[in-house]
């Protein structure tokens, strides 16, 4: 159905009796949504789940897709308008709440063509694009999609460069400073060449012994011939573009402020990326409130361990006594496995339903590693930085793995990927808001849990709680305030813990990022707030697994959502989304 007859047909459905009118409504409703998310996961390149019969290569970014997004969107929203959420199902009116989010943000990031700058301090459509050489493959069909990826190599870089010379053209690129040493990782590539050294060679290294013997040198000489006739080149010239054109050309200036309607980007930001109607000034003021209270406990925490000397002094003590610090990276790996395999063993006491999967824990890629954060994690997969070892503390360990693993990311995804009777868009999703909020509280819950063993531990969480509270400082002074670089890594230096390096590596990635840090702390206040809230209305009635679990059964959901689900919760007499499954 085209945009003009949806929408009078959504128009005409005002006028019919309200049962009707509700039950088309929905009926209406999941028919648009489901048909732009099919046509939404059609956009992204395949991977090792893809079905064997709609593998495809890398993503269409140039400019006739890109025009049909907008179009596309555009309409979405139109019809979206045309649908009032009053004449919907309660259970439908709250996906048409996470699905309208869902559209104004991929909208606003056409309208503000943020396709023209597809990197930041962090990461970048070469950095994404090599985890499809970190992946699994189990069958000659996967390795044979492998390689269409990589000989479509070419095309998509082509399309980028394209898009940032369009970006550079009118200043809207990261700042120049946050880029330096980016482009390592392209230098490394055309380095290897079509050796076994190349990363994108590395699945073929090791291969199912399923696959005959025959078939494995075929795909392997293949390989090597599209490393070096696609990929290597793609790469040489993304390389000459960086360190010509894009690097010295990119803009000085740090402000999103400063950016092409620099006001409104970053007003639209933080919409994507709080899910709520806030003011930069606004959040401003909630971080200082914030890094006050926190900085109250942890002086608390010094007069513990009987610290004689100021703050920052306890500070430089953290940094760099060397009973804090790991002398390998596979000892740095132990630790983060304890601590997530001592959650596990008290996760039932808190958590009423556990999620299937199972995750990983590895090293950082090293050719990431010196830009990357201290770790990430999601489905499958806990990341942990082992690069310059004297800036991976262990007081911060406990919070980080908590953060990053169980019960944060790498158990929240694959649980809501694991639940039923919601849409796609709401399981596979991910809003920074609620995923990063959640993943935040669970380093809190680590200390209801017992996690934290020793005062520096959970000074080392406090730290962490700080880093987050003062993001939402840093991030509105570099974009609205007029902050210096200078001034938001003293800011982080003189309020938290962290290392020289990791400060360093931060700030560039908020500087680059904007509005992206605002989601952690803003995230976590609604599940403090809401748990709160909660414990006080139902008292001795209240179950902190049937909480989580009711949290964690939204799906990916904007903050107000989880607002109203802990008033559901309270009214329902803190009943569980699963009690009696």
């Amino acid at each position: 159905m085209t945009a003009k007859p949806l929408l009078a047909a959504l128009l005409l459905a005002a006028a019919l009796p309200a049962p009707l009118a509700a039950q088309s409504a929905d009926a209406r409703f999941n028919t648009l949504a489901e048909a732009e998310y099919k046509w939404r996961g059609t956009l992204s390149a395949s991977d090792e789940n893809t079905p064997k019969d709609e593998q495809r290569g890398l993503p269409d970014v140039g400019p006739a897709m890109q025009a049909a997004k907008t179009k596309r969107w555009t309409e979405t929203l139109a019809a979206l308008d045309a649908i009032d959420p009053k004449t919907l199902s309660p259970a439908a009116r709250d996906n048409y709440t996470v699905y309208r989010g869902q559209v104004e943000a991929l909208l606003a990031e056409q309208r503000y063509r943020d396709y023209e700058k597809p990197l930041n301090a962090d990461s970048s459509f070469w950095i994404d694009l090599g985890y499809a050489s970190r992946a699994t493959y189990r069958d000659e069909a996967a390795y044979r999609g492998y390689l269409r990826v990589l000989a479509d190599i070419p095309r998509y870089f082509d399309q980028n460069i394209a898009n940032m010379r369009a970006g550079l053209k009118r200043g809207f690129t990261p700042p120049q400073v946050t880029l330096q040493g980016r482009d390592i990782g392209v230098a490394e590539v055309v380095k290897a060449g079509a050796s076994d050294e190349s990363p994108f060679y590395a699945p073929f290294k090791s291969m199912p012994a399923t696959i005959p013997a025959a078939t494995q040198a075929a795909l392997r000489s293949e390989a090597k011939r599209v490393i070096a006739s696609a990929v290597v080149p793609a790469h040489a010239t993304l390389l000459a573009f960086l360190r010509d054109d894009y690097i010295p050309g990119a803009r000085k200036t740090l402000a999103a402020y400063d950016l092409p309607d620099g006001r409104a980007y970053y007003t639209a930001k933080i919409r994507e990326f709080v899910t709520r109607d806030l003011t930069a000034e606004q959040i401003h003021a909630i971080g200082l409130a914030e890094v006050a209270k926190i900085r109250a406990r942890m002086d608390a925490v010094m007069r513990d361990v009987k610290w004689q000397g100021d703050f920052a002094g306890f500070l430089n003590f953290l940094r760099t006594d060397p009973q804090f610090y790991v002398k390998t990276p596979q000892a740095l790996l132990d630790r983060a496995a304890w601590t997530a395999k001592e959650f596990d063993g008290k996760a039932a006491q808190y958590f009423g339903r556990l999620p299937r999967a199972r995750f990983a824990i590895e090293p950082v890629p090293a050719d990431l590693a010196p830009f990357y954060t201290g770790g990430r994690g999601g489905p499958g997969i806990y990341l942990v930085n082992t690069y310059d070892l004297p800036s991976r503390p262990l007081y911060s360990l406990p919070a980080l793995t908590l953060h990053e693993s169980a019960p944060g990311h790498a158990w929240q995804m694959p649980f809501a990927s694991e639940l039923e009777g919601l849409p796609d868009y709401r399981r596979e999703t991910y809003i920074s808001a609620y995923g990063e909020g959640w993943a935040l509280y669970s380093e809190a819950l680590g200390e209801d849990m017992g996690l934290y063993h020793t005062p520096y531990e959970r000074f080392g969480m406090l730290s962490y709680q700080m880093w987050r509270a003062a993001r939402l400082v840093v991030d509105t002074g570099l974009h609205a305030k007029g902050w210096s670089r200078e001034q938001a890594q003293a800011f982080l230096r003189d309020n938290t813990a962290l290392s020289n390096h990791e400060i360093t590596t931060e700030v560039d990635r908020y500087i680059a990022w904007p509005g992206q840090a605002l989601s952690y702390y803003m995230g976590e206040l609604a599940f403090l707030d809401g748990r709160a809230k909660a414990e006080k209305a139902l008292g001795a009635k209240f179950d902190i697994r049937a909480f989580h679990d009711a949290m964690l059964s939204l799906g990916s959901v904007p903050l107000p959502m989880v607002d109203a689900r802990v008033d559901r919760f309270i009214a329902e007499g803190g009943k569980g989304p699963f009690a009696g499954k």
